[in-house]
């Protein structure tokens, strides 16, 4: 049996962090990490590995789900576990436009994308910004460093 590892790092920043110091800080924030466990764990009779990194301001910001008993969908990604095919949904785009990434069948897929949404808090509205990085493999085993020991089989970035 096979383990889809996902690892989600979440740059968060609102508009007072917009210098070129905090630009710069933010950039040189690394894109892939080990997977320790925990704090990765395992999801849906671990069939599956989350591992978050990076902000979360809100708290809760990840939220994952299997909508049938062969996909899952984490954040603007979607995979069928029958296929082990990675889709991201562009929500930015007027169609929702889906675009198939590629298999991650013993390869691995980065995929980027930014977004920024309005929060209310004490009783102020403001803009939090966000830069997300996915990297996700579906192996027979966890490799502790399997991203830090090889390059991404495809990136796509959507920014």
């Amino acid at each position: 049996m096979s383990v889809l590892i996902l690892q989600i790092i979440i740059k968060q920043w609102d508009k007072s962090q917009r210098t070129e110091a905090h630009v710069s800080e933010r950039a040189n924030r690394p894109d892939k990490y080990p997977i320790k466990i925990p704090p990765a764990f395992y999801v849906l009779d671990k069939q599956c590995v989350i591992d978050q990194h990076g902000d979360d301001l809100q708290g809760g910001r990840i939220k994952y789900s299997q909508t049938t008993k062969n996909n899952i969908i984490l954040d603007r990604f979607q995979i069928d576990l029958n296929t082990n095919v990675l889709e991201y949904s562009d929500t930015s785009a007027t169609d929702d436009e889906t675009k198939t990434l590629g298999s991650l069948e013993n390869r691995w897929i980065q995929c980027k994308y930014n977004w920024r949404y309005s929060i209310f808090e004490k009783d102020m509205f403001y803009w939090l910004y966000e830069d997300i990085t996915l990297n996700a493999i579906c192996l027979q085993s966890l490799n502790e460093d399997l991203f830090l020991n090889s390059e991404p089989a495809i990136v796509y970035k959507n920014t």
